[in-house]
């Protein structure tokens, strides 16, 4: 399809209405709403220090020119300066003492001109700071963060889906006595803050050995409630006759459960495994709980490491925020076309 009939398309007739004027700024409401936090956190990422607490603050990374002017060791900023007729001058600042600037010319730095802070206005340009990435990957032991959140993830995921799965298979294909009732348990477990069972956790993760253990972050939350919700709404349309069907031909429980539902169940799967990613990739509390090593730091713990007592570095931290968030955006690019079918497929049958 040619790409601007597809932009461009209208309801009805060839015409634009004002129900396609309104669909269309609604649409770019929410491109705005969803994608301009993430825009602005790309490129911030790119700014100076100074260029992040400059107000008003700039989309694009503008940095302050600086020129080397022999004579001086350090190279000196730029700045646009009016004078009192009017006329304009690009100059390099040497030194401010209080209200009053001291500037020279470029081309004839032995006259140094005295101006008020006022007259002077910074000269910028577009400049993209690539030692926020560079120099933050040497401070930051990145390689073994994420290697842990890799760990985790991957591992959390897998543990989810085969507990989740197994006990929505049972949830819905099996009659037995208090299934509802059961069922109606987990789903209440979702009224229940987190902080209220931190401790109650936290206590049992200890008695089993498991503080400074990657497992102590992998164990608790393997069973979700959310999981088993979406595979069992998911599995009730899949039809008994295929049950009884491989039961006839004497196939095994298990391979019932591994062979026809889970290949039936990959959407609600997909799902679920894009949820159980962003879960455990992006958590903070609980592994800042349980991890106290730095070796065994997961990404989002190792961030707080930016965090002096005195002193943020707001453009390390932006600059790894965005390292971070690829390995997660790759996995959803990946498995976005199975979240429509499989949401939409879990309450199509009570």
């Amino acid at each position: 399809m040619d790409i601007k009939k597809f932009l461009f398309r209208t309801r009805i007739s060839k015409k634009i209405g004002v129900s396609d004027i309104l669909t269309y700024l609604y649409l770019f409401f929410g491109v705005i709403l969803m994608f301009g936090p993430v825009l602005w956190l790309i490129l911030s990422s790119f700014k100076t220090p100074a260029a992040l607490v400059k107000f008003p603050p700039s989309i694009l990374p503008y940095g302050q020119e600086s020129i080397v002017v022999e004579g001086f060791d350090d190279p000196l900023p730029l700045y646009i300066v009016t004078f009192p007729d009017g006329s304009e001058q690009k100059m390099a600042q040497v030194r401010r003492v209080g209200l009053e600037a001291q500037m020279i010319d470029p081309e004839n730095p032995s006259e140094i001109v005295k101006v008020s802070i006022n007259d002077r206005t910074e000269s910028n340009k577009l400049q993209f700071e690539w030692a926020n990435y560079t120099d933050s990957l040497k401070s930051f032991n990145f390689i073994t963060y994420l290697k842990n959140s890799v760990v985790v993830t991957v591992a959390a995921t897998i543990v989810t889906l085969i507990i989740n799965s197994m006990a929505a298979f049972a949830l819905s294909k099996y009659e037995f006595k208090g299934r509802n009732l059961i069922f109606i348990i987990i789903i209440s477990t979702l009224l229940i803050p987190i902080s209220v069972i931190l401790v109650p956790v936290f206590l049992v993760i200890t008695e089993m050995n498991l503080n400074n253990n990657l497992w102590g972050v992998i164990i608790p939350g393997a069973a979700t409630p959310t999981g088993v919700f979406l595979l069992r709404q998911y599995m009730l349309t899949i039809p008994d006759e295929l049950i009884a069907a491989a039961r006839i031909d004497g196939a095994s429980e298990w391979r019932i459960y591994w062979q026809v539902m889970l290949p039936l169940a990959a959407p609600a799967l997909a799902v679920l495994t894009i949820f159980s990613v962003m879960w455990r990739w992006n958590d903070f509390l609980w592994p800042l709980i349980v991890l106290s090593k730095n070796e065994l730091f997961t990404l989002q713990v190792g961030l707080n490491s930016f965090q002096g007592e005195l002193n943020v570095k707001w453009n390390y931290i932006l600059a790894m925020t965005v390292m971070t968030l690829l390995p997660i955006s790759a996995v959803f690019a990946f498995l976005q076309k199975y979240i429509t079918t499989g949401i939409s497929s879990t309450g199509l049958k009570g």
